[in-house]
């Protein structure tokens, strides 16, 4: 494989750059096994669709292709289940939850190991963060019908947002 180098100019990082060290999708860590890609989420609808609407220079032009976006405000009607599931960037940033090469969070750090970027200490520490998801999931399971999307929206939606498919839940 060709390395290739990204340079990053938007709204959160300027002069940032990054080398994409593995091919687009594939050698992921053995632990994370996500079950929907960035195109796949972005085309669901996460983040009220005002997540990365800075970035598409950044990433490929097909991931936006029929994307539920909105450059001027977060709309949870944008959602796949119509709900907000998500907290601020400030509340994340007071967790310790924010790497600094990656100041938008787990979203953008996952679409950066999607298109090829290794970085093994952070790698390990998101790959931990969403092996947590697990026990979302598990409520889901526990509590709710398969297929019930009246049941925990928000949290279907939360664990959307972190690439488990919480439509077949």
């Amino acid at each position: 494989m060709v390395k290739k180098i990204i340079q990053i100019n938007d709204k959160m990082q300027k002069g940032y750059k990054y080398e994409l060290s593995a091919p687009e999708g594939k050698k992921f860590n053995p632990r994370f096994k996500p079950e929907l890609t960035p195109k796949q989420l972005l085309r669901l609808g996460v983040f009220g669709g005002k997540y990365m609407t800075d970035c598409v220079e950044e990433f490929p032009k097909d991931w936006y292709k029929d994307a539920k976006l909105c450059s001027k405000k977060h709309d949870c009607e944008l959602n796949y289940f119509g709900v907000n599931a998500s907290q601020s960037l400030s509340i994340w940033q007071k967790k310790g939850w924010i790497y600094k090469e990656d100041p938008r969070g787990w979203f953008q750090w996952y679409c950066r190991y999607f298109l090829g970027r290794r970085l093994p200490v952070e790698d390990n520490r998101q790959i931990k963060r969403w092996l947590a998801m697990k026990r979302h999931v598990l409520q889901i399971k526990k509590h709710c019908g398969t297929g019930d999307f009246t049941c925990r929206p928000r949290q279907r939606q939360a664990v959307l947002h972190w690439a488990y498919d919480s439509r077949k839940i």
